[in-house]
């Protein structure tokens, strides 16, 4: 089987690790408003992938994340005059049942943000320590420029990328293009 190799920026042959295990982590939604078809479009094709690498005897590890915790989610809970958890439990089963009527596999396992906060402070906090993040107006940021391989993914450098275009750059950022690891609480 090939496949686009992003990095590369060319199809290449799929060769696990392992040789005969995949390990697939695919990012989930922010559970604050109803399933859609965008939603459907993702992973209706990760699913694909995923029964078709099964079907050449692979054995795949599925793991998908949702964002239980985030201003989309606080803002409607109070819209709604719920709390935030109530919110997203309601969306949660929501996507389970627009994903269900799809018939796409479950993942193996769906870890929740706020399952993880430990984890994701102490790596916060290690990149403030090594100088790749720093503090700003009660937020975090991610220092663009300590990153030599910053865009190398994209293929596309610093220079090449405008920031703003939909929004006003933050006014405590060093760069326009350093990007937000932790919102502090408002």
């Amino acid at each position: 089987m090939k496949l686009y190799n992003t990095l590369a920026g060319e199809v290449e042959e799929f060769v696990p690790s392992d040789g005969q295990s995949v390990k697939m982590y695919i990012c989930g939604v922010t559970p604050y408003s109803s399933t859609h078809v965008g939603h459907a479009l993702s992973y209706v094709a990760f699913d694909v992938l995923r029964r078709y690498l099964e079907h050449l005897g692979y054995k795949v590890r599925h793991v998908q994340n949702f964002t239980d915790v985030d201003d989309k989610i606080i803002l409607k809970a109070q819209e709604e005059g719920i709390t935030p958890q109530e919110l997203v439990d309601r969306f949660v089963e929501d996507f389970f049942r627009g994903m269900d009527a799809l018939n796409v596999q479950r993942a193996d396992v769906y870890p929740l943000a706020t399952q993880e906060m430990t984890p994701i402070i102490d790596t916060i906090q290690n990149l403030v320590d090594k100088g790749y993040a720093y503090p700003g107006g009660g937020d975090v940021f991610f220092r663009v420029t300590k990153s030599k391989d910053y865009g190398k993914l994209s293929h596309r450098t610093l220079d090449g990328m405008q920031a703003g275009a939909r929004i006003e750059v933050d006014p405590h950022k060093e760069h326009p293009m350093d990007f937000v690891l932790w919102k502090g609480a408002k």
